[in-house]
């Protein structure tokens, strides 16, 4: 897998700035000080409280495994915040049939003194070449801003879903598995979450690899975590003994009322069973008047599992953000449930995508993928941003076409949605 710290900064994204009198470099993360300028930007950025020194040096060992670039007035001293920022790493990205190198996005971040620059235009436009020059197929995000990307190609490909319960009507309709469910302290939770979820990751398409700073924050254990005393965690042990479920959350008090309202941080399961114990766990708590959760699968089964379903509202949302680089590599990486054939249009401001191409899919699901002169007719014209939506297998053809995103044929569409759609709702169960 390609180190996306070996790629050196983009040349034209760095022209670019330095129009501007602007630095466009790497973070030196052997230097406490520009690291930590970098952290802090990055806080301030998200608008997030400025990071203590226990949280700077917690949170550095995952910036070192990172690519990280600031953007600086130019001749600043090392440690000066930078006016921007952007990380990025190679990661696996499951889709159906397996998975395919993504060049994961992250901590982008403008200063408000420096707005409307095209600064933020120049920090994705670098990834997205970089990436491209890395060889890497698609690139990934999630955006707490759902307007930015789209004009960089990408689309909100895994959508998720937020799920509130009023448990004081739900009840309960769900089988009862074998197995148990116990307490655990926060560093075996840290452990099963990690492990767990390196599991999970394969089973649905959507899915990137975590990393131990991302465990550790869900456990309670990262520095300063503002709620760690209100975390807990269960896990569940299915007949065998073995673990596979595991769920932190936390608990908080109403108002006067002697109730809580539980909030599930992260569920992770690894088979069914698990998910329905964890799941009873949670909504027939004492004390609980609701239970809510978020980055849960849109086929997610708790409408299912309780006696009311109108006590389960679920509310859905795009998450998880994807952008096709390379049209043959990313397409001939997945497989398809059923056979097509058809020339595809890709229209590609950037021009990574662009082209015409040949997707062939056989009866064992496996896809070839050729281009074809400009001049042949294609069955599908659709733009970046449209097949990169499509990707993941969670976003339908049909819908798209209805939307005007997509031409083609009726059938067409209802074709391309038998070959792409995922077994499984695709998920992506954590931020990055």
């Amino acid at each position: 897998m390609t180190d996306a710290r070996s790629v050196p900064v983009d040349p034209a994204s760095a022209e670019r700035l330095a129009a501007q009198g602007l630095t466009y470099r790497f973070i030196d993360t052997a230097s406490d000080a520009d690291t930590e300028a970098f952290l802090r930007a990055d806080a301030r950025g998200f608008l997030d409280s400025d990071p203590t020194a226990e949280q700077v040096t917690g949170d550095r060992s995952s910036l070192a495994d990172r690519r990280n670039i600031g953007v600086f007035e130019a001749d600043v001293p090392l440690g000066t915040w930078p006016i921007a920022t952007v990380n990025s790493w190679v990661t696996p990205l499951t889709v159906p049939g397996g998975e395919v190198d993504m060049w994961a996005i992250s901590s982008v971040t403008v200063s408000g003194t420096h707005r409307r620059r095209g600064i933020a235009r120049a920090l994705l436009e670098g990834e997205l070449r970089a990436a491209a020059s890395a060889g890497v197929p698609i690139a990934g995000l999630t955006a707490s801003e759902a307007t930015i990307y789209s004009r960089y190609g990408f689309a909100p490909a895994i959508p998720a879903a937020r799920v509130n319960i009023d448990t004081r009507r739900a009840g309960w309709a769900g089988p009862d598995v074998a197995g148990r469910v116990e307490y655990i302290d926060r560093e075996t939770l840290q452990e099963n979450l990690g492990t767990l979820h390196e599991v999970a990751r394969t089973q649905r398409s959507g899915q990137i690899a975590g990393w131990p700073g991302r465990w550790q924050r869900m456990a309670g254990l990262s520095a300063g975590h503002p709620n760690a005393t209100a975390l807990r965690g269960v896990r569940y042990r299915d007949a065998d003994g073995a673990v596979r479920g595991a769920m932190a959350y936390k608990l908080t008090e109403i108002s006067g009322s002697f109730r809580f309202d539980l909030e599930i941080q992260h569920l992770s399961a690894v088979t069914a069973d698990a998910l329905v114990a964890l799941w009873r766990f949670a909504v027939q708590h004492d004390l609980v008047n609701s239970v809510s959760a978020s980055l849960r699968p849109l086929d997610d089964p708790i409408t299912w599992l309780v006696a009311d379903q109108r006590a389960v509202h679920v509310n859905v949302h795009d998450h998880g953000w994807l952008r096709v680089l390379d049209v043959p590599a990313a397409l001939s990486a997945r497989s398809y449930p059923a056979p097509l054939d058809l020339v595809l249009r890709v229209d590609d401001p950037l021009g990574f995508a662009a082209g015409s191409w040949r997707l062939t899919v056989g009866d064992d699901g496996g896809a070839s993928v050729t281009p074809v002169d400009s001049a042949t007719s294609a069955d599908v014209t659709l733009d970046a941003v449209t097949l990169s939506a499509l990707y993941a297998g969670g976003v339908s053809a049909v819908q798209l076409r209805a939307a005007g995103r997509l031409e083609t044929q009726a059938d067409t569409a209802a074709s391309i949605d038998d070959a792409f759609r995922a077994a499984e709702a695709p998920l992506l169960a954590i931020w990055y």
